[in-house]
């Protein structure tokens, strides 16, 4: 079974609570960092986490929000490299951070702006931007609420946008790598 790992950023672990429970994905395959004890953009501390609980057998989806992206993407690099399987990396509004890997990346943003300015760092493939702009948490705490378009990619040619929600574009990226 695969496991999706939960990465928060810095903020109240009620902003977590409330994405899970807005996400409504099963929670017996889902691994939620304590940020109160792994500090978010520590890749050595996320990968710590990650391997005191899960053998390298475990495919793994991380899934991370702000700065939770910038420890996450060097913990499923390390992840990888020790021999783990990460079947994909979903990156929620981490502007600023380069997302580069041998897996599939999928970047979602809470606005037009970051969306485009943080796909200089690295596009990945399938990918989310709020139309109109949620604030940055929102995007966290109620991604069902944040309405915009899916931007799909298919091997060197764009497709039309999709109107969706961040939430069923959430949801059917998971249940694509499942």
């Amino acid at each position: 079974m695969t496991t999706v790992i939960i990465c928060p950023g810095i903020h109240d672990r009620i902003l977590t609570q409330d994405f899970l429970r807005d996400l409504a994905w099963p929670e017996e395959n889902l691994l939620v960092m304590p940020t109160r004890d792994c500090p978010p953009y520590s890749a050595v501390s996320i990968g710590q986490f990650v391997r005191d609980r899960l053998s390298l057998e475990q495919p793994t989806i991380w899934l991370a929000f702000s700065a939770g992206v910038v420890g996450a993407i060097g913990a499923a690099w390390g992840w990888q490299l020790a021999g783990g399987t990460v079947k994909a990396f979903i990156a929620l509004d981490g502007w600023g951070v380069p997302l580069f890997g041998n897996f599939p990346i999928h970047r979602l943003s809470h606005d037009r702006f970051t969306h485009w300015s943080s796909a200089l760092l690295g596009a990945g493939r399938d990918s989310f931007y709020a139309d109109p702009a949620v604030e940055h948490l929102d995007l966290w705490r109620s991604p069902s609420t944040a309405c915009g378009w899916r931007i799909s990619s298919d091997i060197g040619r764009s497709l039309e946008p999709t109107r969706t929600t961040a939430a069923v574009f959430l949801t059917q990226l998971l249940q694509d790598y499942i």
